[in-house]
């Protein structure tokens, strides 16, 4: 689990409503993250898709660019530097082929170096039942690897969005020290007036962790509909802070980081957490 931390830090998370024009995403972060930054903050999360939200397959493919050549890239590193701020900039669309593109967060030092990048592992490929189908592995590359990266003073586990279904990422980052856990997402209404807040609170109790998930809301310009709510949750899974509703906007918190320690004392489950085998019934036992 790693040597107990104290300290604290102050975090954010920044509620956007992307839309279908590039710069005019970057310029709406960049705005939301200087006043979140103003405000005290020393770690700002954006959500899923910051720099682009376009369901048109062709259209998304004449917009996004390499990671060399996007511009949000250079946007974000700059201002990170500029204000001194790890900024983890929750996801974005990134050309990787002619036809493939990778969903990609990253996060960047103070410097503006970035720390880690972490491309998507669990793709959102659903039909709902209210007629949505979403299959993000027809457009996206998922990535293989889980990230835990040191900074702002902890150890920092990224996910993106449908990731944050799929305990084990968690429990994997929360075994090797996080005590920050981060969902940055672009939930759909449907799912999120469902299951959003449970998710989140879920993977801060079952981790005693810290959990940062900042989020797309509203309908946006390529129709489909998000359910905002970011989130902060503290270890023992009361929600700290939240941008309630669905409009642009940001929200704020003071991340203790022993209480991560003090939840993990409460509940040893990681410490408790044992190897098991699972045993099959034969035929005729699930017969009767």
């Amino acid at each position: 689990m790693g040597k107990a931390e104290s300290g604290t830090l102050v975090a954010a998370v920044i509620q956007m409503r992307s839309g279908r024009d590039v710069a005019a995403n970057i310029d709406a972060a960049s705005t939301l993250i200087r006043q979140a930054a103003a405000a005290g903050a020393t770690y700002i999360q954006t959500p899923e898709m910051t720099n682009l939200l376009e369901r048109s397959r062709e259209d998304l493919f004449v917009k996004i660019r390499a990671e060399r050549e996007d511009p949000s890239v250079a946007v974000f590193a700059a201002i990170a530097a500029e204000l001194q701020i790890v900024l983890h900039i929750g996801s974005l669309a990134i050309r990787t082929g002619a036809d493939r593109a990778a969903n990609r967060g990253f996060l960047f030092g103070t410097d503006g170096v970035p720390l880690a990048r972490y491309d998507k592992i669990h793709m959102f490929d659903v039909d709902l039942p209210n007629g949505e189908s979403w299959r993000e592995s027809a457009t996206y590359q998922p990535g293989d690897e889980a990230v835990v990266v040191p900074a702002a003073g902890t150890l920092i586990g990224l996910g993106i969005c449908y990731d944050i279904r799929f305990p084990a990422l968690f429990r994997a980052q929360a075994g090797a020290g996080a005590r920050v856990l981060t969902g940055p997402a672009a939930f759909t209404r449907q799912t999120g007036e469902a299951h959003w807040h449970v998710l989140q609170r879920a993977r801060a109790i079952e981790n005693g962790a810290f959990v940062v998930s900042a989020a797309q809301g509203g309908r946006h310009e390529d129709g489909r509909e998000t359910y905002g709510h970011s989130l902060i949750v503290a270890p023992w899974g009361e929600v700290i802070a939240e941008v309630d509703g669905d409009a642009p906007g940001y929200a704020l918190a003071t991340l203790d980081l022993a209480k991560a320690d003090e939840a993990r004392r409460r509940i040893p489950a990681i410490a408790n957490q044992r190897k098991f085998s699972l045993a099959g019934l034969r035929e005729a036992e699930a017969v009767e």
